[in-house]
């Protein structure tokens, strides 16, 4: 059996899809070992955005474009420390709401990278919790959590800080049996 480890993703994007709206950041943590962590913001590929998606994020695209990591070289930091942190275990993306930040990671490592270490696909937090609690969607988004599953740490659209979230709510979740 392949040794698996599971990597809390979460990002910040300027709008609801890749290639026409930009990813702002990354953040991924190793679930079960949250100080494993990698953190970027990147310059914007697009001057798309979604005012919502801005407001949520609180970046300035125009400040990104001038701090933010170049998306091939953000990407490039991003593959090596996914191989340096998982060793010879698969890398498994996992994210709440996985779908949405996925589509970005994956997009981003194909454009910029030619391939993604994680494959092509990952878990998504909320699915596994509505399939392990026999749950209707409608009950999985993270404030109706029981409180055996809730985060160690606060959710703040950091995308390190709310990947390290995720990555306590799904160990937690992985525990309970």
């Amino acid at each position: 059996m392949t040794k698996e480890c599971f990597i809390s993703v979460d990002i910040e994007a300027s709008g609801p899809i890749p290639g026409e709206y930009s990813m702002l950041s990354l953040g991924a943590c190793i679930v079960g070992a949250h100080d494993v962590s990698f953190y970027t913001e990147l310059k914007p590929i697009s001057t798309s955005f979604d005012p919502a998606a801005i407001e949520v994020s609180g970046f300035d695209l125009a400040v990104l474009e001038k701090t933010g990591e170049d998306p091939l070289v953000a990407m490039l930091k991003l593959k090596q420390w996914i191989e340096a942190s998982s060793g010879d275990a698969k890398p498994v993306f996992v994210g709440f709401n996985g779908c949405y930040d996925w589509q970005f990671v994956n997009w981003y490592f194909i454009k910029f990278v030619g391939s993604n270490p994680f494959g092509f696909g990952g878990i998504d937090i909320k699915s596994y919790f509505m399939g392990k609690h026999s749950l209707p969607w409608s009950k999985t988004t993270s404030s109706q959590l029981p409180l055996k599953y809730r985060p160690d740490t606060p959710q703040t659209h950091n995308a390190l800080d709310d990947a390290k979230a995720q990555a306590s709510i799904f160990g937690k979740m992985l525990a309970f049996r």
